[in-house]
Protein backbone atom coordinates (compact mmCIF):
# COMPACT_ATOMS: atom_id res chain seq x y z
CA UNK A 1 0.00 0.00 0.00
CA UNK A 2 1.30 3.23 -1.14
CA UNK A 3 0.56 6.84 -0.48
CA UNK A 4 1.58 9.93 -1.92
CA UNK A 5 2.29 11.82 0.94
CA UNK A 6 3.15 15.10 -0.74
CA UNK A 7 -0.73 15.16 -1.27
CA UNK A 8 -1.55 15.03 2.40
CA UNK A 9 -2.43 18.41 4.29
CA UNK A 10 -0.52 18.60 7.50
CA UNK A 11 -3.94 17.66 9.44
CA UNK A 12 -4.25 14.53 7.38
CA UNK A 13 -0.64 13.65 8.41
CA UNK A 14 -1.00 13.90 11.72
CA UNK A 15 -4.31 11.82 12.05
CA UNK A 16 -2.31 9.08 9.97
CA UNK A 17 0.26 9.14 12.15
CA UNK A 18 -1.72 9.02 14.91
CA UNK A 19 -3.83 5.69 13.30
CA UNK A 20 -0.56 4.38 12.74
CA UNK A 21 0.33 4.49 16.06
CA UNK A 22 -2.57 3.00 17.72
CA UNK A 23 -2.60 0.32 15.39
CA UNK A 24 1.31 -0.47 16.15
CA UNK A 25 0.15 -0.74 19.53
CA UNK A 26 -2.33 -2.87 19.63
CA UNK A 27 -0.28 -5.26 17.21
CA UNK A 28 2.35 -5.16 19.69
CA UNK A 29 0.11 -6.45 22.42
CA UNK A 30 -1.11 -9.03 20.60
CA UNK A 31 0.55 -12.53 21.13
CA UNK A 32 1.98 -14.61 17.96
CA UNK A 33 -0.20 -16.20 16.00
CA UNK A 34 0.72 -19.59 16.12
CA UNK A 35 0.89 -19.65 20.17
CA UNK A 36 -2.88 -18.86 20.27
CA UNK A 37 -3.50 -21.30 17.43
CA UNK A 38 -1.85 -23.68 19.82
CA UNK A 39 -3.64 -22.60 22.56
CA UNK A 40 -7.25 -22.88 21.22
CA UNK A 41 -5.91 -26.66 19.74
CA UNK A 42 -4.82 -27.44 22.98
CA UNK A 43 -8.29 -26.55 24.59
CA UNK A 44 -10.42 -28.17 22.03
CA UNK A 45 -8.23 -30.97 22.63
CA UNK A 46 -8.76 -30.98 26.27
CA UNK A 47 -12.63 -31.01 25.97
CA UNK A 48 -12.64 -33.34 23.44
CA UNK A 49 -13.31 -31.37 20.20
CA UNK A 50 -11.70 -30.23 17.24
CA UNK A 51 -11.24 -26.96 15.86
CA UNK A 52 -12.92 -27.71 12.45
CA UNK A 53 -15.74 -29.46 14.52
CA UNK A 54 -15.88 -26.32 16.87
CA UNK A 55 -15.55 -23.50 14.03
CA UNK A 56 -16.20 -25.48 10.85
CA UNK A 57 -13.26 -24.63 9.21
CA UNK A 58 -10.06 -26.88 8.31
CA UNK A 59 -8.08 -27.14 11.58
CA UNK A 60 -4.39 -26.24 11.49
CA UNK A 61 -2.40 -28.25 9.10
CA UNK A 62 -0.06 -29.83 11.92
CA UNK A 63 -3.48 -31.57 13.44
CA UNK A 64 -5.17 -32.18 10.13
CA UNK A 65 -7.43 -35.22 9.72
CA UNK A 66 -8.53 -37.58 7.13
CA UNK A 67 -11.92 -35.48 6.92
CA UNK A 68 -10.03 -32.37 5.35
CA UNK A 69 -9.28 -34.38 1.95
CA UNK A 70 -12.73 -35.79 1.48
CA UNK A 71 -14.01 -32.32 1.54
CA UNK A 72 -11.92 -30.85 -1.25
CA UNK A 73 -12.97 -33.66 -3.31
CA UNK A 74 -16.58 -33.35 -2.82
CA UNK A 75 -15.57 -29.40 -3.95
CA UNK A 76 -14.62 -29.72 -7.01
CA UNK A 77 -16.62 -33.01 -7.92
CA UNK A 78 -17.17 -33.00 -11.78
CA UNK A 79 -15.17 -30.47 -12.32
CA UNK A 80 -11.92 -30.60 -14.16
CA UNK A 81 -9.43 -28.00 -12.87
CA UNK A 82 -6.48 -27.34 -14.26
CA UNK A 83 -3.64 -24.36 -14.73
CA UNK A 84 -3.65 -21.87 -17.55
CA UNK A 85 -1.02 -20.30 -19.34
CA UNK A 86 -1.17 -16.47 -18.71
CA UNK A 87 -2.51 -14.58 -21.58
CA UNK A 88 -1.00 -10.75 -20.72
CA UNK A 89 1.75 -9.42 -19.00
CA UNK A 90 2.68 -6.09 -17.10
CA UNK A 91 5.26 -4.57 -19.31
CA UNK A 92 6.30 -2.45 -16.04
CA UNK A 93 6.67 -5.37 -14.22
CA UNK A 94 7.20 -8.60 -15.88
CA UNK A 95 6.49 -10.75 -13.18
CA UNK A 96 2.20 -9.75 -13.15
CA UNK A 97 0.64 -11.85 -15.41
CA UNK A 98 -3.14 -12.62 -15.64
CA UNK A 99 -4.23 -15.98 -17.71
CA UNK A 100 -7.82 -13.34 -18.55
CA UNK A 101 -10.25 -15.60 -16.06
CA UNK A 102 -11.66 -13.55 -13.34
CA UNK A 103 -10.98 -9.80 -12.75
CA UNK A 104 -8.59 -8.00 -14.22
CA UNK A 105 -5.72 -7.27 -12.34
CA UNK A 106 -5.14 -3.50 -10.81
CA UNK A 107 -2.59 -3.05 -13.20
CA UNK A 108 -3.92 -3.73 -16.23
CA UNK A 109 -7.31 -2.28 -15.22
CA UNK A 110 -5.28 0.79 -14.53
CA UNK A 111 -3.92 1.08 -17.91
CA UNK A 112 -7.03 0.10 -20.10
CA UNK A 113 -9.02 2.73 -18.00
CA UNK A 114 -6.25 5.42 -19.43
CA UNK A 115 -7.07 4.28 -22.76
CA UNK A 116 -5.02 1.31 -23.70
CA UNK A 117 -6.31 -1.83 -25.71
CA UNK A 118 -6.32 -4.72 -23.85
CA UNK A 119 -4.57 -6.31 -26.87
CA UNK A 120 -0.99 -4.28 -26.21
CA UNK A 121 -0.34 -6.64 -22.84
CA UNK A 122 -0.55 -9.77 -24.90
CA UNK A 123 2.24 -12.30 -24.48
CA UNK A 124 3.82 -13.10 -27.98
CA UNK A 125 3.29 -16.37 -28.73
Amino acid sequence: MAFDLNAFSPQQLDALITQAKERKTTLKKRKPLTAVRKKLTDMAAAEGYSIAELFGGSAPRAASTAAAPATRKSATKGRKLGKVAPKYRNPANKAETWTGRGKQPLWLAAHTKKGRKLEEFLIQK
